[in-house]
């Protein structure tokens, strides 16, 4: 495993603690490994269509989720009762799954609107006489 896959595994305070070190050390190496995080996308997320997504298309809000439950953070620590800590567990993770579901639900029906919406004003475009000017548009 690499150097870079090491620190991704201990996530972004890894990231954050080594780049402010750098900039301590050596400024030019510091302002480098800066832009590389923004570049791979290793330290920022980026706003498309109105939420906040990771370069892969996770949202920043699942990933800073899994990172906290990886690492034992927030309001899931062990209750002492393996079993129920597993279906605990289970139940989050079918929930996260059943959100990701959804929300793939409405962007796939969001699409579809836009598409038949565009479709209705090319047809209407295409129905208008030549010679008439085109409607004005509310503003």
């Amino acid at each position: 495993m690499g150097l870079i896959e090491k620190i991704d595994d201990l996530g972004k305070p890894a990231w954050i603690a080594l780049m402010v070190l750098s900039f301590i050390l050596f400024w030019p190496v510091g302002l480098a490994l800066l832009i590389y995080l923004k570049g791979s996308g290793r330290m920022f997320c980026s706003k498309r269509y109105g939420q906040w997504n990771m370069p892969d298309g996770r949202s920043c809000r699942e990933e800073f989720r899994g990172w906290k439950r990886r690492h034992g953070w927030g309001r899931h620590s062990s209750s002492g009762n393996v079993a129920f800590d597993e279906y605990r567990e289970e139940t989050l993770n079918r929930l996260d799954q059943e959100q990701r579901e959804f929300r793939d639900f409405l962007d796939k029906l969001r699409a579809a609107k836009d598409r038949a919406e565009f479709d209705q004003f090319m047809a209407d475009r295409r129905n208008r006489p030549a010679n008439e000017p085109p409607a004005p548009t509310a503003a």
